[in-house]
């Protein structure tokens, strides 16, 4: 899949949008996620246009991968999840409902958030 750079995270990383940020440096922008599926959720995109974690992986410089996941562990950090614990999530493609063209981890916390999927689906 071709990066399109008119999807909505490409213009908040360029400054046309703006967002409730919680976190950036050199390789990652953390913000609020508008529509929040828990008491805490919040969205880290590294800094680049990549569609998914394969091309991510594939195609990112070494250092941007470390830096990105080392975003995604600062964010949770300082969002005070890592005692009580907290869930990461990335979707990728159609069949996981990924909604925006733009690699991006979802940071879910603040309460029990009970099982990953329901059995049998």
């Amino acid at each position: 899949m071709l990066y399109d750079t008119g999807n909505i995270f490409a213009k908040i990383l360029r400054g046309e949008i703006p967002c409730n940020k919680v976190y950036e440096d050199e390789f990652a922008l953390a913000f609020h996620d508008i529509n929040p599926q828990a008491p805490v959720h919040v969205l880290v995109i590294p800094k680049g246009a990549y569609v998914s974690m394969a091309d991510f992986t594939a195609d990112a410089p070494a250092d941007l991968i470390t830096g990105f996941f080392r975003a995604v562990g600062t964010v949770a950090n300082q969002l005070g999840l890592v005692e009580s614990g907290y869930r990461t999530l990335a979707n990728a493609g159609a069949d996981a409902h990924q909604e925006v063209p733009h690699l991006h981890i979802h940071i879910f916390g603040g309460k029990p958030l009970g099982p990953m999927l329901v059995k049998g689906h």
